[in-house]
């Protein structure tokens, strides 16, 4: 089965993704990074160079054709399920599992990186707070649409692993 971890950016699904990949004895691909090897650059460079609309395209495209095996954990970026039909598209295709995270535990996370992350750059702490609930907000209808949530706060692999095989003992 398919595993595609969902959530804001930041609440661990490339981390979390890859142990949990690891107790599954399955790979593990970052949705991200599958993008930049393939552009050659950073999201952020093709960000500014392309715009958002191009990139989402570019992402929505990306997830749906590569082949991926049929056992697999893949982390999304945090936009993925937003766009297009890709909460749909992975609601068809595998299990989609939200790491829920509040706004205030995002920022602390995101605080550091934030100029590698193109819709985050120049922001202080209180507008990255800001930004967060507001895109929370946004994006909430189509996280909630996952099959599984699960609170990213204290979250460690096995537990995720519990819960997903709760689903779907065939794992």
């Amino acid at each position: 089965m398919k595993i595609f971890l969902i959530g804001f950016m930041g609440c661990g699904k490339t981390t979390m993704g890859k142990k949990l990949a690891a107790k599954l004895g399955c790979p593990f691909f970052d949705l991200d990074q599958q993008i930049e090897a393939e552009l050659g650059q950073t999201i952020a460079t093709y960000f500014t160079e392309h715009g958002e609309s191009a990139f989402r395209q570019l992402e929505n495209t990306k997830i749906k054709a590569f082949d991926y095996p049929n056992h697999a954990v893949i982390a999304t970026g945090g936009g993925t399920p937003c766009y297009f039909d890709n909460i749909d598209w992975m609601n068809a295709n595998g299990l989609t599992v939200y790491i829920n995270m509040p706004a205030q535990a995002l920022a602390k996370r995101l605080e550091k990186g934030k100029a590698r992350r193109p819709l985050l750059k120049g922001l202080d702490t209180p507008g990255l707070i800001h930004f967060i609930e507001q895109k929370l907000e946004e994006r909430n209808p189509f996280y909630t649409q996952a099959k599984l949530s699960i609170p990213g706060i204290g979250l460690n692999a096995e537990v995720l692993k519990e819960q997903i095989t709760g689903l779907n003992p065939l794992l």
